[in-house]
């Protein structure tokens, strides 16, 4: 197999790359948190795990208890590390979240505007209000995770990331540039180009289903609430923006699946909540992206290396292989008596992890 210095290995029937890691990942909490966590961590080595919990992570404590009950519920033998995150309210106390960087509790903290997404009540209703633990996250090196959308009910909410990026993201950048950003699931052209264009300070994660889906998934044949997510899917020249800047090989530009699940009862409601599944089949449905786009030489570096190299942390030193194999993805994945519809339920993948 031929090998870079890397690790990295291709043939016609499989590859090899260093073992990635997930940028972005919901694992909720109690049986809904023992039954997706060892699809995350059958295939990634360290994730950052969501604080959106009720209540939500805003505290050292908090996050230890919950890493607690992450690494309890992990398989036997399961070697995965959850990487906790703070939550960012109006008043949440600078000291606390540098105590909690420097003793390395806290791998990042997550700027949710109030009722952009599940969960979101306590987000920040007005970045102003927490600009001095943003220039103590600045001090203390502590990467800033954004949910970049408005929630303006003025604008139109394929509009929201764009306007974020006017309003509120770029003049952040301008006041505090020693602050790192990771732009989470960037969903448009628009934030494509305005992470290129920035300085070294600022990344993205991209998710699978926005490599997949436009919006018309959303409407295909009828309405599609497995479908729906926030940042939701845009049009097809932001899809194809994305796939771009994931297969570039940009250092900018990292894995981050946003794996939301959500009972499927909850989906199919009158007010269906936002989210989707994406972990069952996360790391081929990546593969398969990149080799739709000539691109799996590059997969290495999306999936195993930016992300790292971001946050200022090793690369994983295990390996991974994908072959050339169907993996059909389950229908459904059963939380007690509740079912979780995953990504491209029962869709047929190309690629499995051997």
């Amino acid at each position: 197999m031929p090998q870079n210095s890397r690790g990295y290995g291709v043939t016609e029937e499989s590859l090899t790359l260093r073992r990635p890691d997930d940028w972005h990942v919901h694992l909720r909490d109690g049986a809904m948190m023992a039954a997706v966590l060892p699809y995350t961590a059958r295939q990634f080595a360290r994730a950052i795990i969501m604080p959106n919990l009720v209540p939500p992570v805003t505290t050292i404590a908090a996050a230890k208890a919950y890493r607690d009950r992450i690494l309890k519920a992990l398989p036997a033998g399961s070697d995965f590390e959850p990487l906790m995150t703070c939550y960012l309210t109006d008043h949440i106390d600078p000291d606390e979240v540098g105590r909690g960087a420097r003793e390395k509790v806290f791998r990042a903290a997550k700027l949710y505007p109030s009722h952009a997404t599940t969960n979101s009540a306590h987000g920040v209703s007005d970045i102003a209000k927490i600009e001095k633990v943003l220039e103590r996250m600045a001090d203390e090196g502590l990467p800033l995770l954004v949910h970049g959308e408005v929630t303006d009910p003025s604008v139109d909410i394929f509009d929201r990331e764009a306007v974020f990026i006017e309003r509120v993201l770029a003049p952040l950048m301008r006041r505090i540039p020693e602050l790192r950003i990771v732009f989470e699931h960037a969903t448009t052209k628009d934030a494509v180009q305005f992470i290129t264009d920035a300085g070294p300070n600022i990344a993205a994660t991209i998710t699978p289903h926005h490599l997949v889906i436009n919006r018309n998934a959303l409407f295909q044949g009828g309405l599609r609430p497995h479908m729906y997510c926030l940042p939701v899917a845009k049009r097809e020249a932001h899809r194809l923006a994305l796939r771009q800047a994931a297969t570039s090989g940009k250092p900018k530009f990292f894995l981050g699946t946003d794996t939301a699940p959500h009972p499927t009862k909850d989906k199919e409601s009158d007010c269906g909540c936002a989210g989707i599944f994406a972990a069952p089949a996360a790391l081929e449905t990546y593969a398969r992206v990149f080799e739709e786009d000539g691109a799996l030489d590059k997969l290495e570096a999306f999936a195993s290396l930016n992300g790292p190299a971001f946050y200022r942390l090793p690369a994983n030193e295990g390996r991974i292989t994908l072959r050339r194999a169907p993996t059909k993805v389950p229908a459904l994945v059963n939380v007690g008596e509740i079912g979780v519809q995953p990504f491209l339920a029962g869709e047929t993948i190309g690629w499995q992890i051997a």
